[in-house]
């Protein structure tokens, strides 16, 4: 980055990075109930805007919130079975795919799992895929699969249905697809020697999710099957387990109450900016996402130098790239856990970390002189 990139502007003037940050400190300070929003960090930087909201009674909020809450409230109401991409990789002969943006959620899915040969028992045997596509034209480029379209919404929930009474060998009375198609798929999954169930929550619903982590428990009655639920860019499940440890509840959790409450309805960064219900808005991206378009500029955005806005925040501070401009922590999709990373080109841009650490000090300074 250049010095210039790694400024900070005031109502679009480079001003010197400690006057950028003077005042994002008096807008946060001023607020009554300030929302950390985007949340596009890493480790380190999620760590720090807990502290930093637990002061000064804000609300923090992932961009991909919902969908990873989607996954999460099966998991709370009934429990699920997970597997790693690793294990996957290794032991999958069975891969079942549900639902479209799976290759776009994770570019690895095909090299990592679909593109070779399983070892359930110690020798390679050939991995079989099934794909419950969104249409008859959809495809997955390059790999070898059978595809049943179920389309999308109800009818993909209707077929799911009738696919775990079907692998429970219950009688169906009707099904949005041929009933021969679903017969073959619950054979496919009750032959399978390990199998795993594959989607991304940004494509289904929560009843959807929940029949999925359903028929898997059903197909352990007699064969062994896990799933492995796609991860969000934005080190979204690195976020979502930094929150689980700080403050034992995932994001959309609020302080204003002098302690952590989680709700995900109420702590919605687009329902409290559509009600008003928040007066200053803080976007973190350290990887180029900008906030949704409906939204009013943001009061202060940390973000990747790169980062356009449709309006311009008051206060803006470019923050350097997690594992390209400094060293970090990440949650990495490839192996399903906390990974360090070292910088690939170090430069001087602030992490996000430490321009938050600035904030915490300028913040707790502004509280004690007003």
């Amino acid at each position: 980055m250049s010095n210039a990139e790694s400024g900070a502007w005031i109502d679009g003037v480079l001003v010197p990075l400690d006057g950028g940050v003077s005042a994002a400190a008096a807008l946060i300070a001023a607020s009554r109930q300030p929302l950390f929003a985007g949340l596009g960090t890493d480790i380190e930087g999620t760590r720090a805007v807990v502290f930093l909201a637990k002061q000064v009674g804000g609300v923090i909020d992932h961009m991909h919130s919902g969908p990873i809450l989607r996954d999460l409230d099966s998991m709370r109401e009934s429990g699920v079975m997970l597997t790693t991409p690793g294990e996957a990789h290794i032991r999958a002969d069975t891969v079942l795919l549900v639902g479209e943006g799976l290759v776009e959620t994770w570019p690895g899915l095909g090299p990592r799992i679909l593109g070779r040969p399983a070892r359930p028992d110690g020798t390679d045997v050939a991995r079989r895929i099934v794909w419950l596509a969104p249409a008859d034209d959809a495809a997955l480029p390059g790999y070898a699969l059978d595809r049943l379209a179920v389309g999308k919404g109800s009818k993909r929930a209707a077929a799911l249905a009738a696919l775990r009474a079907r692998v429970k060998r219950r009688p169906v009375a009707e099904a949005p697809i041929p009933l021969f198609g679903i017969d073959a798929i619950a054979e496919f999954l009750r032959c399978a020697r390990f199998g795993v169930a594959i989607w991304s929550a940004a494509a289904l619903d929560a009843m959807e999710i929940e029949m999925l982590n359903g028929l898997v428990t059903d197909l352990n009655e007699a064969t062994r099957f896990s799933t492995l639920p796609l991860v969000f860019p934005d080190n979204g499940a690195g976020v979502l387990a930094a929150c689980g440890w700080t403050t034992g509840f995932p994001m959309r959790t609020g302080f204003g109450a002098g302690m952590p409450a989680h709700d995900p309805w109420r702590f919605d960064s687009d329902r409290l900016i559509a009600q008003g219900e928040t007066d200053c808005v803080i976007w973190i991206s350290a990887w180029g996402a900008a906030p949704p378009a409906s939204w009013p500029a943001p009061a202060i955005a940390l973000c990747d130098a790169a980062t356009q806005f449709v309006r311009e925040p008051k206060v803006r501070i470019n923050v350097g790239r997690p594992g390209v401009d400094h060293d970090t922590v990440l949650h990495s999709p490839d192996s399903g856990s906390l990974v360090a990373t070292p910088a690939s080109d170090p430069s001087e841009a602030p992490s996000v970390a430490r321009i938050l650490g600035l904030l915490l000090g300028r913040v707790a300074d502004a509280e004690q002189s007003a």
